[in-house]
């Protein structure tokens, strides 16, 4: 029935869109439109996409293929590990939704991507208006030259539609009567210092990525496994697919603010990042450089520096140096020994500038998983960050710069319980 409400509609009118160069003005309208403005990953995607849908019709497109074609990923990506063109594909359909109830509510032709699908539809409006792709002369022609027959299909059509209408209204009247009352997530409130510490991760173009430590180990899992030291492993297995209980709870903490905040967060594990992913997004680091290996091969903190024990009861533990100790803070950050239960850890919470400045970096990461998780909930507790933002003298997001701090975390049977700001240094711009 919608199919055939459908094209009396275009009958009624005498307009029917049948040149595939209207097709491509629509897409670079909607790339040069306010709502996909300054999102060059969501316009690269969408004209790639309309390009397939309309050169090669009815051919489904692949996700590892709009990976490798549309965002340079590697060969070896895997749509299972990485999410990020499903992130990508939902951002879009929500750019074009917002654009066609907004700018776009008049235009001719409508671009559509369906969920569960990577193929571009493209649909045409039944009554154009003057000056969305229709001259004045076939508007003329459509609104004065019609035969009264076509009256009589334009009545029995808007018939139909009032008939659907009134049903519509009638279920939805009844369901308002036995439905519960659900509060929108949208007037969710959000506090003040999640909103201020946030906002310039949540303002830019694309989400960040979240990357996760997952440090190179050798063994067995079935056998117990061990972390991987060059010196007598050279030629052994390495498994780089693991990850501590903190490092999943933070990315969890994190998801859960990204969502009151009504964003998303891109996720990748530390052995799959690269350096262009450095070079582009925005970046939160969860773990110690000792787990996460890719803090390595970036600019990371420098007023404190994470470090490995190199002798002695300690040695092999990580400890964080304090480069330039102010007052009576301890040159050095140590957790409890490995040898037994952590009933106390420290851990850097920093914010800084990446390679590219228009970028920012933020670094969460214990001496040992536990610490990392508390790092994670430091930046999403409101009363944690109040305190830090109030060390900070930052009353709005504008005046968040960047900062390197460390924090002690007080751990009671295997979980974090307590953290204290223990050490704070800004930074130079």
């Amino acid at each position: 029935m919608e199919r055939l409400i459908r094209l009396c509609y275009i009958r009624v009118t005498g307009w029917v869109v049948t040149d595939r160069d209207q097709f491509h003005a629509q897409i670079e309208k909607l790339t040069a439109s306010h709502a996909l403005h300054g999102s060059e990953s969501l316009c690269k995607l969408l004209r790639y996409l309309a390009k397939q849908a309309l050169e090669h019709p009815g051919v489904a497109v692949k996700e590892y293929q709009i990976a490798t074609e549309v965002f340079a990923r590697q060969t070896d990506f895997d749509p299972q590990l990485d999410s990020m063109v499903r992130v990508q594909a939902g951002r879009l359909r929500s750019k074009l939704s917002e654009y066609y109830n907004t700018e776009g509510a008049n235009d001719a032709v409508v671009v559509e991507l369906p969920k569960g699908s990577y193929a571009v539809a493209f649909h045409v409006r039944p009554h154009p208006a003057p000056g969305n792709g229709v001259t004045e002369e076939q508007w003329h022609h459509t609104a004065e030259g019609r035969k009264p027959t076509r009256w009589v299909i334009a009545s029995v059509v808007l018939a139909v539609l009032l008939a659907g209408s009134l049903a519509s209204l009638t279920v939805l009247l009844l369901t308002r009567r036995v439905a519960p009352l659900v509060t929108p997530s949208a007037s969710e409130s959000v506090p003040p210092p999640i909103l201020t510490f946030w906002n310039g991760f949540v303002t830019g173009p694309d989400e960040p990525w979240v990357i996760f430590s997952n440090a190179a180990f050798v063994g067995r899992p079935d056998t117990g496994m061990r972390y991987y030291v060059a010196a007598r492993d050279k030629n052994a297995f390495i498994l780089d697919h693991y990850t501590g209980v903190g490092e999943v709870l933070a990315v969890h903490n994190l998801d859960r603010v990204f969502r009151m905040l009504h964003r998303t967060l891109r996720v990748k594990r530390g052995s799959l990042f690269s350096l262009d992913d450095a070079k582009n997004n925005d970046l939160i680091f969860i773990g110690s450089p000792s787990e996460n290996l890719t803090l390595l091969e970036i600019p990371s903190t420098q007023e404190f520096v994470f470090r490995s024990v190199k002798s002695g009861q300690r040695e092999g533990n990580v400890e964080i140096i304090n480069v330039h100790p102010e007052g009576d803070e301890p040159k050095e950050f140590l957790a409890t020994p490995s040898n037994v239960p952590v009933t106390e850890d420290y851990a850097v919470v920093a914010y800084t500038r990446g390679i590219n400045p228009d970028h920012s970096e933020l670094i969460l990461a214990g001496t040992t998983t536990l610490g990392t998780q508390a790092a994670a909930e430091f930046v999403t507790n409101e009363n944690y960050l109040a305190v830090l933002l109030k060390r900070l003298n930052v009353d709005k997001p504008s005046e968040l710069k960047p900062f390197e701090s460390v924090i002690r975390v007080k751990v009671a049977k295997g979980v974090p319980v307590e953290s204290q700001l223990v050490a704070l240094r800004k930074l130079k711009s």
